[in-house]
């Protein structure tokens, strides 16, 4: 692969990631924002460690290491210190990660509608002063553009409205846009073009949630792992979404410094199909009118399990 894209926002930058020291065997799990991430690093746990229970809360123990959140001194040191296979975040695109044969690379796609209305949920559930406060003591401030030196922007009062402002958003992923919908499509799309090679896994939301036995095999099998057959009822009952959402203080990320209101909140509904109560036919033609400009038409059939317009 080429050399690899930066992509900076105002909580990661994907710099961090230069020079990084990949062991044969790590996993990074790469995922746009709201669609599966911390499912999928939830399941990786299960499957490395075989047990519900783990030594340290989920986010110490498969670390977003773009973040920026934390020192990366401090980052680098925990994965250095793992003994056990390393499964690692992160919110950039395959363009602005190391590419390494040696290692196995995760992207999870999810229908961008949900995801906008995840998002939604996400933001409001936030603390923005505890995220500028753990910003600050890890990096500081003084990079932020002089519109984010007060705080984050407010959100949109209605439902909506916070829907297409995610949907329209025309921000560049390069630029901060990783989160709106241009990101998480540009974010699918590094992963579509390379889905072929046999170190790249793409799961989808909905089909974890149709069959999380079986998609929690298939990915046992693509990672070489062996599960003895007592430990498979525990482990995929561990994976459910009642299950993640009761243990939210210790699964939920960056629970350290209190980035949520409410931590259960960050496993809100995790379901697919939430758009049907909020979108018209009208509005379905302008969301479509939007994918056409920003996605190969195989890769929207794929993430929208189908056609958008009936």
């Amino acid at each position: 692969m080429s050399a690899a894209v930066r992509y900076r926002n105002i909580v990661a930058d994907s710099a961090r990631w230069e020079g990084f020291a990949f062991r044969p065997g790590d996993i990074v799990i790469s995922t746009p924002s709201k669609s599966g991430t911390t499912w999928t690093q939830m399941i990786c746990a299960l499957l490395i460690f075989q047990t519900p229970a783990f030594a340290r809360p989920l986010g110490l123990l498969s670390p977003w290491l773009d973040m920026l959140t934390r020192p990366l001194e401090a980052v680098l040191a925990d994965l250095d210190a793992q003994r056990h296979r390393r499964f690692i975040k992160s919110h950039t695109p395959l363009d602005g990660l190391p590419f390494d044969g040696k290692v196995t690379y995760i992207c999870v796609g999810r229908d961008p509608r949900d995801v906008a209305l995840s998002f939604g949920n996400h933001m409001a559930n936030m603390d923005p002063s505890a995220l500028f406060e753990a910003r600050r003591a890890a990096v500081g401030l003084d990079d932020l553009p002089d519109e984010l030196s007060q705080g984050l922007p407010a959100l949109p009062d209605s439902e909506i409205e916070r829907f297409w402002q995610w949907v329209d958003d025309p921000t560049p992923p390069t630029e901060g846009g990783v989160s709106g919908m241009i990101g998480s499509l540009h974010h699918l799309s590094s992963f579509w073009e390379v889905r072929g090679y046999d170190n790249v896994i793409l799961l989808h939301y909905d089909e974890l949630q149709a069959d999380l036995e079986g998609q929690m095999r298939r990915l046992a099998d693509l990672l070489g792992i062996a599960v003895p057959a007592d430990r498979w009822p525990e482990l995929v009952r561990a994976a459910t979404f009642s299950e993640m959402r009761r243990r939210a203080d210790d699964v939920a990320p960056e629970t350290s410094y209190n980035l949520w209101r409410d931590n259960q909140r960050f496993f809100n509904q995790g379901s697919s199909g939430q758009w049907r109560r909020i979108l018209n036919d009208s509005d379905l033609r302008r969301y479509d009118a939007r994918v056409r400009a920003l996605a190969a038409p195989d890769l929207s059939a794929w993430v929208h399990r189908g056609p958008i317009l009936a």
